[in-house]
């Protein structure tokens, strides 16, 4: 990276940051819909902000919920392009009464901005565009051309991007993608993802009788239908853990040798990862060591249970239905689709007696994999060594970026997954915080990236 672009960082470091607190102020929470002014005011600063670092074509584009805003740069002729990606909405900032600072008034405190976004994605996104304007001030022009893409709905689904990139390949076309939202495996230990989980998400709707019933009148014959779930439910694993659908697992291929090597020499306690997770044990599939089971095995979750009476006070009902939110993760390889069937069937087959079902599927993304030899994340991978002065680790991450999976399918790029967060950054949680100072070594591996990968 050169002398005077790191200088550049430095020397703006506070205009840096009051601009993210301006940025973090806007509470542009995408799921409440007396936000949506707020959501639409965050989608004008970051076409503001883009318009100037030097960015050309700026739109911002009506969807049918939260707008787009698309830029771009592209005067450096037989250059690579790069398609930057990040999201300007938040979650929703509850409870409050846990916050020890209010979420939408940006707060420094032990080198950490505590602010609902911080981290998620308004702070590392940002960095993608101070990268260009830093560089644009040093240089006078770009080392390669840049198309940024950034949504509003990504806490909501994405819905509104996932159409838009399928709809236009050619205006977005780009040799490779960049997403800064992910995090180091520790602090100070520069991070690039090449693998995430995809996820299937499903509502299972169980029925029983035509109508509520007197437990006292009908107790004993009649089937009720939050029991049936609750035993339907129970069916899916055993005792350790191990999904019970079949074929669940048929297409699971298995993290290369090399890969299992470098996770093993990261800095990672299962004690402590006990501690952070705050329960007696861990469970899951025991043959598998942790780092495997969390990046490289698919899941089955419950996330809640509804039905019934569950007000104050006693209400001796049979409940008629009862629903359950269910998610699958899954690993690299595996077809959504596929998998959902086998839910349906394994649902089917295995209600009690009495218990009628129905399957809905909220959302499906597959898992994927990046190619740790491409020159794009070789690259990254120096670019961020020479900035943290640590060799760059590769690891993969349970959760999923449904996005990625878009761009490789519709666009045909890989994506450089480079985050900057750390694990103890409380993404959707009360003090949701970023570390000062990977703000401003991210802006610089960044653009330090941009200039490796243009040849500069």
């Amino acid at each position: 990276m050169s002398a005077a672009t790191n200088t550049f960082v430095k020397e703006n470091e506070q205009r840096f940051l009051e601009e993210l607190k301006e940025f973090l102020r806007i509470p542009s929470i995408s799921t409440l819909p007396e936000h949506k002014p707020d959501v639409e005011r965050a989608a004008g600063f970051v076409a503001e902000q883009l318009r100037h670092a030097g960015l050309e074509n700026i739109e911002i584009i009506s969807t049918a919920k939260h707008p787009l805003v698309y830029a771009d740069w592209l005067h450096a002729p037989g250059k690579p392009t790069v398609l930057c990606y990040g999201h300007y909405d938040v979650q929703p900032a509850d409870p409050l009464e846990l916050w020890q600072t209010p979420p939408f008034e940006p707060t420094l405190r032990d080198g950490n901005l505590y602010a609902r976004g911080a981290a998620d994605d308004k702070g590392q996104m940002y960095m993608h565009i101070k990268a260009v304007e830093v560089l644009r001030a040093v240089h006078g022009n770009l080392p390669l051309n840049v198309r940024f893409l950034i949504e509003g709905e990504e806490e909501v689904g994405g819905e509104s991007i996932a159409r838009y990139v399928a709809e236009n390949p050619d205006k977005l076309r780009a040799d490779v993608a960049l997403v800064s939202d992910t995090e180091m495996f520790a602090p100070g230990l520069p991070t690039l993802c090449i693998g995430l989980r995809g996820l299937v998400y499903l509502e299972v709707e169980a029925s029983g009788p035509a109508r509520d019933l007197h437990s006292g009148l009908f107790g004993g014959a009649a089937p009720n239908a939050v029991f049936g779930l609750i035993e339907l439910l129970a069916k899916v694993k055993n005792l350790r853990g191990e999904v019970q659908i079949p074929g669940f697992y048929d297409d699971v291929e298995a993290p290369s040798p090399a890969e299992k090597e470098s996770w093993a020499r990261l800095p990672f306690s299962e004690k402590e990862f006990l501690k952070e997770v705050g329960s007696s044990r861990l469970t899951g599939e025991p043959k598998y060591p942790v780092l495997e089971r969390i990046w490289a095995r698919p899941t089955f979750e419950v996330h809640g249970i509804a039905g019934g009476f569950t007000g104050a006070g006693s209400k001796t009902v049979i409940p008629a239905k009862a629903a359950a939110k269910v998610s699958a993760r899954l690993v690299p390889n595996q077809d959504p689709d596929k998998i959902v069937a086998a839910i349906r069937d394994f649902i089917r087959r295995k209600a009690p007696k009495g218990i009628r079902t129905e399957v809905r599927v909220l959302s499906a993304s597959p898992g994927l994999k990046v190619n740790p030899d491409h020159p794009a994340i070789e690259i990254a991978a120096k670019a961020l060594t020479e900035i943290f002065q640590q060799p760059t680790v590769f690891i993969r991450l349970g959760g999923s970026i449904p996005i990625v999976g878009d761009f490789a399918k519709h666009l045909g790029i890989p994506t450089v997954l480079m985050g900057f967060g750390l694990p103890d950054d409380g993404l959707h949680s009360p003090n949701e915080k970023y570390h000062l100072a990977n703000y401003y070594q991210g802006i610089m591996a960044i653009a330090h990236f941009f200039e490796r990968y243009g040849g500069q």
